[in-house]
């Protein structure tokens, strides 16, 4: 018998588990730097996880909470249960259901779980009449591991963009995550090779902010599972290999009203954007400094946002070019009127990236923000003096100076909440200092036997 207080979803869930054969829970979260993390509790903790939560030790998690304040509590989601698809046919199944954690002190959600700052992002957008879709593009290498299993950074194939096999060795591999990730609920859309060797792309549909945030935590999560079961490891690491492309995680944005228009579009405008798009593109714009601190999380991030490598690095927009920071993408409806942010890398924290993203958005449109003139031409191609005229800005160069930018930005910082800012903050100034007094491979070929 299921408990009276529970809602129409839960109790489907248990319905569920029960039809499934389900003998295990993995109740998951994300901390602060977007590492997913989870509690595994047998399936007839179910309802008991409905009605009271599931308890854990907060003071374990990044940029939680501290040891004297330990004690938090995780509710799961009922919207996102899924079968886990990587368990043996013979076996009993696994599932996995997404959480909120709330503080047990005041039983409110807590104010570090990266799922509540975007929500709050959410909220904001509902109080100003809209509602956000976005669709992001994650990219990923494939290696081989070595005789005893770790990753190395050879990869299985010597594709490039769009090849087929024999360039392309990994379309059975790809083939498999596309059946895990539609088995959990995904419509995926396209995938491909991509331009470095080793590197692919799988498009999924666009869905509400809170969903696709949920949605690349999931798709990590499978493409690192299946790949393993190819004798693979798959990586997200935005540049794993000097010298060619890295991986990125474009992002398509728009807002819709409460009518189910797309607020973005306009017909009469001659890049069919409306006032509301120019507004909100001018406002990634004008913070995009303090958002690369978020969507570009590590050092490693800024070996992938060079020029000459298909990273943009211009703080400029355009309706037609790759190399600005903002494009314009073509619409074959009004309803797909988007705008897609090129900087993001697929190991930033989606929660949190696409709450600044929002925020940022949201402030161009309260204040009014205009968006200058798109970049037509191809701006890897301006020198200094010429972006100089087109007043064109370059993002941070270093996870040092994307950090000064976000805690300069009072937007962007009050946006994530004190809490996170500055956990994230001193979390990521630790990991700048630790890479400025380490010495390279490169330092050592370089110097050792010159000096």
């Amino acid at each position: 018998m299921t408990s009276g207080n529970l809602t129409e979803a839960e109790r489907t869930v248990l319905n569920e588990i029960e039809e499934q054969d389900v003998d295990f829970l993995r109740l998951q979260f994300t901390d602060i730097l977007g590492t997913v993390k989870n509690v595994s509790v047998p399936a007839r903790q179910a309802e008991k996880a409905f009605s009271e939560g599931i308890y854990f030790d907060g003071s374990s998690i990044e940029g939680f909470v501290r040891i004297q304040e330990s004690d938090m509590r995780l509710k799961p989601d009922p919207e996102t249960f899924a079968i886990l698809p990587w368990r043996q046919k013979e076996e009993s199944a696994a599932a996995r259901m997404i959480c909120d954690v709330y503080d047990t002190s005041t039983g409110e959600p807590f104010e570090g779980d990266p799922r509540r700052v975007l929500k709050n992002a959410i909220e904001r957008a509902n109080d100003m009449g809209y509602t956000i879709n976005a669709a992001p593009e994650p990219e990923f290498f494939l290696f081989q591991e070595d005789e005893e299993g770790r990753a190395t950074t050879e990869t299985n194939d010597a594709g490039g963009y769009f090849d087929l096999a024999p360039k392309d060795l990994a379309s059975d591999v790809r083939r498999d995550i596309i059946y895990g990730l539609e088995s959990m609920g995904f419509e995926v859309e396209a995938s491909h090779h991509e331009v470095a060797e080793g590197q692919h792309e799988i498009n999924f549909t666009y869905d509400d902010a809170l969903t696709t945030a949920d949605n690349v935590g999931t798709f990590r999560t499978v493409v690192r599972a299946i790949a393993a079961q190819h004798d693979l490891h798959a990586t997200f690491m935005p540049k794993p290999i000097p010298r060619i492309n890295g991986s990125g995680m474009h992002t398509h944005i728009s807002l819709f009203t409460e009518d189910g228009e797309n607020a973005f579009h306009d017909d009469d405008d001659e890049f069919n954007l409306s006032d509301e798009a120019h507004a909100f593109t001018a406002g990634i714009l004008e913070h995009a400094p303090a958002i690369t601190a978020i969507a570009n999380p590590t050092v490693n991030s800024y070996k992938r946002l060079v020029p000459g490598y298909e990273a943009p690095v211009y703080v400029a927009w355009s309706d037609r070019n790759r190399s600005a920071l903002i494009r314009k993408p073509a619409a074959r409806t009004p309803a797909a009127s988007r705008v897609e942010l090129r900087s993001p890398d697929p190991s930033c924290n989606p929660y949190l990236a696409l709450a600044v993203m929002i925020h940022a958005g949201l402030d161009g449109i309260e204040q009014d923000l205009e968006c200058d003139d798109p970049v037509r031409e191809n701006i890897y191609d301006f020198d200094e003096r010429k972006r100089e005229e087109y007043g064109i800005d370059t993002l941070p160069a270093n996870l040092g100076q994307a950090v000064d930018a976000l805690e300069e930005d009072e937007a962007i910082y009050s946006a994530l909440g004190d809490h996170v800012a500055d956990k994230f903050v001193e979390a990521k100034r630790q990991e700048f200092q630790d890479y400025l007094v380490d010495v390279s491979e490169w330092e050592i070929d370089r110097y050792l036997e010159t000096f």
